[in-house]
């Protein structure tokens, strides 16, 4: 039946997403730092280029993400250069007077928030209106759950491999595809395992799961409770090609022969989807230091749609996996 294997599916062609935009961020944060191993301390870049003792960073208005671009002993400025090597975006939008331009300026925070929080609107939004139709009609539903899948991987292959990273245009299409994608999903998990009222309390339980984690590990980033190192990202990076290998091989499985043990609510389902919330959490991590990365080199301000292209994908998994887990819970 369509609507039993619609999840599974689904739930691949995400973690597909996922993967490819992992790829994506940790490229484009190593060409705008200029390297793959430590580059050395980074100092304010002065009206005459005289480097200055300590790091500074602009500040945030926002209390919450203001950690993401705090170091010790910072000045406020806007370009930076290392003391080994030159950002490319070093000075990026200064005019001949020396003044930043409103265009081209240096990404900061604020941009950051700003972009994530236009793209998760874009995202609730189309799942709100995907999820009202199920109510009318299921099966379009169902399509557009198909669509929105397919779509968002779509989308993030062409902003991985067409250099697209920062397009306000891909991320916002990305978003539209990943609202109908959420809608569907929760219609099918909460419709297919409870209902009634229970369905909006499965629902509310793995919205407020999912923000309780994304909080929980902003703090963890920022008391260094937990570094992002190459190592940090290489184990990181080799989880999530397992998670996948296991994935692609539930999936064949259940083409061929029927089974689903990583998807069917027993033990080892339930233990796979903890092992999948816990990656894409740590993810999290790596996330907020591609975006500390992006601020500290001062690349320009439309980068911002990229970490929020980013951070949109590992808040879709992360949501979609304790859904999951929770519709596990209620139907046993």
């Amino acid at each position: 039946m369509i609507v039993g294997e619609a999840p599974l599916e689904g739930g691949h062609l995400h973690f597909l997403l996922s993967w490819s935009e992992f790829s994506a961020k940790h490229t484009c944060s190593d060409s705008i730092m200029g390297t793959k191993e430590k580059v050395g301390t980074l100092y304010p870049v002065t009206s005459n280029s005289k480097r200055t003792k300590g790091l500074g960073l602009v500040r945030s208005s926002n209390p919450v993400m203001n950690s993401l671009t705090t170091a010790k002993g910072g000045a406020q400025t806007g370009a930076f250069q290392t003391q080994d090597y030159q950002s490319p975006y070093s000075g990026y939008g200064q005019s001949p007077a020396g003044q930043t331009t409103a265009g081209d300026r240096p990404m900061t925070v604020d941009d950051v928030v700003a972009k994530t929080g236009i793209t998760l609107a874009v995202i609730v939004a189309l799942a709100v209106v995907n999820y009202g139709i199920s109510f009318i009609n299921p099966g379009v539903t169902v399509l557009l759950t198909i669509v929105g899948a397919i779509g968002g991987l779509i989308t993030v292959l062409v902003a991985t491999f067409g250099k697209k990273y920062g397009s306000a245009a891909v991320t916002l299409i990305y978003a539209a595809f990943e609202g109908l994608f959420v809608g569907g999903i929760s219609m099918l998990f909460t419709n297919t395992m409870v209902a009634g009222a229970d369905a909006g309390v499965l629902i509310g339980q793995a919205v407020l799961g999912t923000v309780g984690v994304f909080l929980g590990m902003l703090f963890v980033y920022k008391t260094g409770a937990v570094k992002v190192t190459p190592k940090f990202n290489r184990v990181l990076t080799g989880a999530l090609v397992g998670v996948l290998v296991l994935m692609l091989g539930n999936l064949l499985l259940a083409v061929f022969t029927g089974a689903n043990p990583l998807r069917d609510g027993g033990m080892l389902a339930i233990i796979f989807s903890i092992v999948c919330i816990g990656l894409a959490a740590m993810s999290f991590l790596s996330d907020f230091d591609s975006a500390d990365k992006m601020i500290r080199a001062g690349a320009p301000s439309k980068m911002a749609w990229g970490v929020a292209l980013g951070l949109a994908v590992t808040l879709v998994w992360l949501y979609t996996e304790i859904l999951r887990l929770l519709s596990y819970f209620r139907s046993n």
